[in-house]
């Protein structure tokens, strides 16, 4: 029968049901010929897609790569689409399941980049399956032939559990393989657009998701946390604009001056390879054979052998970004800038001593101590400073800025402080989130930029071909621990453990197909500081490299008689280790252009004449830098009190509980965290009040876990303790660690068994031990001001005396 109504166009339908060629003319037909809902979308895609594509006949910014146009990049050309189904990879995109997804696509966004709690996972409540979903019947026995029978090869199950289990661990990272974290955030004190367009530092108040790893460098992953050793302090900000790494360490200056020397290094400090011997330790014949022939590194040995090396705790490290970076503004105008962290509980280490037997008592000491403190409430805390100065500046300085065994003292160029970053989330997973972070020096984010120093220049390839081999491929950004919180958008595809199912059909750049998306951001986005450069291509440094003594002398004479002395023993110790007597010799040599009474008291130290001078660089002079007091420990005394000190305090049977109580809880009303300890576990008997349950015995609890001890009153408990020897170490260790004790009473009398003078080596009373009368409040409170003071080094000597 006749109709007058006008069917809809199928010119070229059968292109639009093809995926391959088509007709000349770029007006799709008005019908597939069918009314499914599928054919309709795909008629609607494949008009949108032409539109899109219609829209952009050229690409005008091609002429403004080439020539001084280039300096100013333009944002890439793009075009909206009018349909989203043109952009889409299928017309199935709609289609809902559980699997799939709401059949919502959601444009502009990259589900990798959201917060962790989409991969958190919980098994609360829930059955036991296979990595399929499958559920498992028994997940005690393999499946076997008959009950005394082989076992099946058909058993998936057991297949499935133990290859995973085979295959659990990946390789550790080659150095910082040792290494704790959390989470936290950084807030930006003030605006700070007149430096850097860096969207963290864009308005006061603004707060940047943080992930900070700290570490030790030489260590394997189950090596000792207090080995002496420079520490990571490796801090990733998750901003708006990307992710920037900051990637330092707790020790300002490093032991090189250029990224190919590092190879080196680290196979001197490693364990030699003939025997694996010594583990995360730098007294070995290799190491100092090679620092003794690389007179760079000697501003570096100074901080190492120093207290700096052995800290406290993570939450009392400084760090540092080691480098000179660049900041820029939004105007293209830049400043040189070093990163400098200062923690709010000041700034404290261990004696050597004390760090050996904490190694043996908890090798965990460090990690253990940063996750209770964030456990308890006590968040970490740290404020972020810049040192700024110009490239004029730079060049009036006495050494290269460029040289990362140099820094620059506060005293010269004083600290601008930023912001503040606080830890306050421990991870939920270890591996998942510590052991898979990755850290690198190449990512920046636009604001930030780099420097020509040439250890850093290195380090900007080296990480990333770390993490490749670590992480297994070029997908390590979306392991959901490093993904950033700003959207990903980009054309890179594929590669092993591919996370992100990316929509539509384009994969580069420029297009039309997509509308141009995504386009370059051009002056918005990353761009590099437009740098002159200048000169030939050589192989070599700058002659202000060659200086490497002053600031080694600078740091020497910055410190206090006790930190020096500290210094010294420290080279004593390592190098008594040395078999090689040349290798001794050529480092009190090289010492003897730091400082005169370091090398003449080592060389007596390990039973050498002095030997000549090494020779120096008569290229450049060794600058005479004053003492800088901000260069030692005592400089930053800290803020937070006696908050987290562990307080031991001592108990027996017949030791009164009152007073216990009463001391018990005034420390933990100020913060500190006190623990009963006794000889052994369970409840002691008291002579006023109700028993005492002990915390923790003197085998489990030795002294070296503890900042200071309680010794309360209680004749017969004293009399006790004086007959365990745990007791008497005990109270022995804290005397010869400089640690604060209060002693009461009859308390006494313990120290006295032990040996412990109440006086300092000169004859005047210890201000640190405490005796008191019982209910004395006033020595609590004289008790809480030596704890917060760490510790009382007027005690030490050398040999000690007890």
């Amino acid at each position: 029968m006749a109709t007058n109504k006008k069917a809809p166009s199928t010119d070229g339908a059968g292109s639009v049901l093809s995926s391959m060629a088509g007709p000349s003319e770029t007006t799709p037909p008005q019908s597939l010929g069918s009314s499914n809902e599928a054919a309709d979308t795909l008629l609607r895609k494949v008009a949108a897609s032409q539109a899109l594509s219609d829209a952009m006949p050229a690409n005008p910014n091609v002429a403004g790569q080439y020539g001084d146009a280039a300096r100013t990049p333009l944002e890439g050309v793009h075009v909206d689409a009018t349909d989203p189904a043109a952009t889409g990879s299928t017309t199935g995109e709609t289609v809902a399941s559980p699997k799939l997804g709401a059949g919502k696509p959601q444009l502009g966004a990259n589900a990798n980049n959201l917060p962790l709690d989409r991969v958190r996972a919980d098994d609360s409540g829930c059955v036991l399956t296979t990595n399929h979903g499958v559920p498992v019947g028994d997940n005690q026995n393999s499946l076997k032939a008959g009950l005394r029978g082989h076992t099946l090869l058909e058993d998936f199950i057991l297949r499935e559990k133990i290859t995973h289990f085979d295959h659990e661990r990946i390789p550790e990272r080659v150095v910082h393989a040792r290494g704790s974290a959390a989470h936290g955030y950084f807030e930006c004190y003030q605006e700070q657009s007149d430096l850097t367009r860096a969207s963290l530092f864009s308005k006061a108040g603004k707060r940047t998701p943080v992930f900070v790893r700290f570490s030790t460098v030489a260590g394997e992953r189950g090596s000792t946390d207090t080995a002496r050793d420079v520490r990571g302090f490796a801090v990733k900000f998750y901003t708006d604009e990307g992710n920037w790494d900051l990637v330092g360490n707790n020790i300002p200056v490093f032991f090189i001056q250029d990224a190919i020397k590092f190879p080196d290094l680290v196979h001197a400090v490693k364990p030699e390879p003939n025997n694996g011997i010594p583990q995360a330790a730098s007294a070995h014949d290799t190491f100092w054979d090679f620092a003794s022939l690389m007179p760079e590194i000697s501003h570096m040995l100074m901080w190492v052998m120093s207290d700096r090396a052995i800290p406290r705790s993570y939450r009392t490290m400084q760090g540092f970004g080691v480098h000179t970076f660049r900041l820029v503004n939004a105007a293209g105008q830049s400043v040189f800038c070093k990163f400098h962290w200062t923690p709010a509980a000041g700034t404290h280490s261990l004696v050597w001593d004390e760090a050996v037997k904490i190694s043996g008592a908890d090798s965990d000491f460090h990690r253990r101590d940063l996750w209770e403190a964030i456990e308890a409430g006590e968040y970490p805390e740290w404020e972020l400073g810049f040192q700024v100065f110009t490239e004029e500046q730079a060049e009036a300085f006495e050494f290269d800025v460029l040289d990362a065994t140099k820094l620059i003292p506060e005293e010269v160029i004083p600290l601008i402080p930023v912001g503040k970053m606080v830890l306050n989330r421990n991870p939920d997973n270890f591996f998942a989130e510590t052991e898979q972070v990755a850290f690198c020096t190449a990512h920046l984010v636009p604001g930030i930029d780099f420097t020509n120093d040439p250890l850093l220049q290195g380090r900007i390839h080296s990480y990333v071909d770390t993490q490749l081999t670590r992480l297994g491929g070029p997908n390590f950004h979306e392991i959901p621990i490093n993904s950033s919180v700003a959207q990903v958008h980009n054309n890179q595809r594929d590669g092993m453990h591919r996370q992100a199912i990316n929509r539509g059909r384009v994969a580069y750049e420029p297009n039309s197909l997509a509308g141009g998306a995504p386009f370059q951001a051009g002056e918005r986005g990353f761009n590099s500081f437009p740098q002159p450069t200048e000169g030939d291509k050589v192989r070599g440094k700058a002659e202000k490299f060659a200086e490497h003594f002053g600031q080694a002398r600078q740091f020497f004479i910055s410190q206090t008689p006790v930190e020096q002395d500290h210094i010294v023993n420290a080279f004593r110790f390592e190098l008594t280790k040395v078999q090689t007597v040349a290798i001794r010799v050529r480092i009190v040599s090289m010492l003897r252009n730091v400082d005169e009474m370091l090398a003449q008291r080592l060389a007596d130290g390990l039973g050498l004449a002095l030997p000549p001078a090494m020779p120096r660089m008569a290229i450049v002079p060794v600058p005479d830098y004053p003492a800088a007091p901000s260069l030692s420990l005592t400089f930053r005394p800290g803020k937070t009190g006696i908050h987290t000190r562990r307080v031991a305090i001592l108990v027996a049977p017949g030791s009164d509980a009152v007073q216990v109580r009463n001391i018990y809880a005034s420390l933990l009303a100020d913060g500190a965290v006190p623990r009963l300890v006794a000889s052994q576990l369970g409840r002691v008997d008291t002579t006023a009040g109700a028993p005492l349950a002990v915390e923790v015995t003197l085998e489990a609890g030795p002294s070296v876990l503890f900042d200071a001890v309680v010794i309360p009153d209680g004749e017969a408990a004293a009399e006790r303790l004086a007959m365990d020897a745990n007791a008497l170490d005990f109270v022995r260790q804290q005397f010869r660690h400089c640690k604060p004790m209060l002693v009461s009473d009859a308390g006494k009398g313990l120290l006295d068994k032990a040996g412990v003078p109440t006086t300092l080596p000169d004859g005047s009373p210890d201000p640190a031990i405490i005796i008191a009368a019982a209910g004395d409040v006033k020595a609590v409170a004289a008790f809480k001001k030596a704890l917060a003071a760490h510790r009382e080094f007027a005690r030490e000597t050398d040999p000690p005396r007890v």
